[in-house]
């Protein structure tokens, strides 16, 4: 007896040393429907806490959700607090409602959410919510939501493609979601913009070059319709669709004289192909919320938007990643000085799209307004 009380004390005693052994990680990103080697969303926000955790001395880790819904992302959150998480960054709009969850669930962490605001309505027709209660769009003291003024880093985009001499232009978007609709419809303005200081009287951007994907993860199908956009003519395609974006940079490396415009972060390491970058700070902006934690200044409790006036968007200007033929640095620096002190307003919704297009001296198509914001009825 005494043989086996001994046995039993030590088997709980190893169980107690492995316990208090498990690592703990105190920063957890939650990724999306992407991976943090996605080379673009997921893997921007994920370098820019690596960089901050070994700068000073952070745990970290990553959790995939097993699919994209509801109850995955909330069981990855869950798993990251059990693992000792006291920042959670979880980018991407479709962490709304597991945010929303979350922050009351475990107020003593705290939550970045990049690209979205917490809320509980699941429908937006209907206005159910995951948890049948009323609609609720409470952001708690320890969430912070950081959005971008993408629209803005399309518009230089676009704005430097037909400056440089590409009139021929497509954009390729991976879900017409809030934030690659403001890319594409920031796009779409900028390359106006500079076709009237060009006197371009007569140009015009096809809607039949204008798509959603429906997904961010590269396909043969996104390959295949890049190439029959190139061989018609287009020149350049601006790709904000995460993954699929490598479907895009295939098919002009495949095809003489093409151009991809990369998106999220400086792509130029991907393809000689990529042109230029519409980039957002996701690096940046993840840095500065876990700075201001770790100094006990955490900003929650709002949402705040980032653009070029914050710095937070622009294009890469490094000699390595700047590939126009002719539009400079300083073209580059005199417009985005102008959209960053409001000279210019980039039109980021479908009426300051048509006003801003009147402005102008062009006139939007149905089809292409409805091509950017597609109805739902």
């Amino acid at each position: 007896m005494k043989k086996v009380l001994v046995a039993l004390v030590l088997v709980v005693f190893a169980a107690v040393l492995f316990a208090c052994g498990a690592e703990q990680y105190e920063i957890a990103m939650i990724t999306d429907s992407g991976d943090i080697d996605d080379r673009s969303f997921n893997q921007g926000t994920w370098e820019g806490i690596e960089e901050y955790a070994e700068a000073n001395d952070k745990s970290i880790k990553y959790y995939k959700p097993t699919e994209v819904s509801f109850d995955a992302y909330v069981a990855a959150i869950d798993l990251a607090v059990e693992n000792g998480a006291k920042v959670v960054v979880t980018p991407g709009f479709l962490f709304e409602n597991s945010v929303h969850k979350a922050q009351t669930t475990y107020p003593d962490v705290k939550f970045i959410l990049i690209d979205g605001a917490p809320h509980n309505v699941t429908n937006w027709d209907t206005m159910a919510t995951y948890d049948g209660t009323a609609p609720d769009f409470t952001i708690a003291d320890n969430t912070l939501s950081i959005f971008f003024q993408e629209e803005q880093s399309g518009f230089l985009a676009g704005y430097a493609a037909v400056k440089d001499g590409l009139t021929n232009l497509g954009f390729m978007g991976g879900m017409a979601v809030p934030a690659v609709v403001r890319f594409g419809a920031g796009f779409v303005a900028g390359a106006y913009y500079a076709a009237k200081e060009n006197n371009l009287t007569t140009f015009s951007f096809a809607a039949n070059r204008y798509l959603y994907l429906n997904t961010f993860a590269p396909s043969d199908s996104a390959k295949t319709t890049a190439a029959a956009w190139f061989a018609g003519g287009v020149q350049a395609i601006h790709a904000a669709a995460g993954g699929a974006g490598n479907s895009v940079m295939a098919a002009a490396q495949e095809t003489t004289g093409k151009w991809v415009i990369g998106v999220d972060v400086d792509q130029s390491n991907l393809s000689a192909r990529i042109i230029t970058s519409a980039m957002k700070g996701l690096a940046v902006s993840v840095q500065a919320a876990l700075a201001d934690y770790y100094a006990d200044d955490f900003q929650g409790g709002q949402s705040i938007t980032l653009g070029v006036a914050d710095d937070a968007v622009g294009l890469p200007t490094e000699t390595a990643s700047w590939r126009f033929a002719t539009f400079t640095t300083a073209q580059y620096n005199t417009i985005r000085t102008k959209v960053g002190n409001g000279t210019v307003v980039v039109p980021k919704n479908e009426a300051e799209f048509v006003t801003f297009m009147t402005g102008l001296g062009y006139t939007a198509s149905t089809d292409l307004l409805n091509t950017i914001w597609p109805k739902t009825t």
